[in-house]
């Protein structure tokens, strides 16, 4: 293993597992009905994330495909318990140039994930935070 990798526990690549969002009241539902995804972090700090439902269709219209799907990608640093991301390229234009925070935890080889709270493109006007789990692959 390189350095970057032994200082980075992030580094590798992740396979969704679950996907759900948690609202001001800390309801949760699930974001998607068959979630799947990828989150790689690579070793020089560039993490990728797509994120899609799986129950989409072909013969769905081209807003409710990309209504049902996210992907992002950028530098990435981790402080702690949280890394931080430095949006370059986004599914969405109002995430470019944002700085997006992750709070995380390992435990064997899952990943939990909880987003910072905070707008949400698909939730206009509300207070949201996704909460996902991923499994090392």
């Amino acid at each position: 293993m390189s350095r970057a990798e032994t200082s980075n526990p992030l580094v590798g690549t992740w396979k969704l597992e679950t996907f759900q969002i948690e609202f001001e009241n800390y309801e949760r539902q699930d974001a998607y009905d068959k979630p799947c995804g990828s989150l790689i972090i690579t070793p020089d700090g560039r993490m990728l994330a797509i994120v899609a439902d799986n129950g989409r269709q072909l013969n769905d219209s081209p807003s409710a495909l990309f209504d049902r799907m996210m992907a992002y990608s950028g530098p990435c640093h981790v402080q702690g318990d949280s890394f931080t991301t430095d949006v370059d390229v986004a599914w969405h234009p109002s995430w470019l140039g944002t700085k997006q925070t992750r709070y995380f935890k390992i435990e064997g080889d899952m990943l939990s994930i909880i987003t910072a709270a905070g707008q949400h493109p698909k939730y206009p006007g509300r207070t949201v935070r996704g909460v996902l789990t991923w499994k090392r692959e």
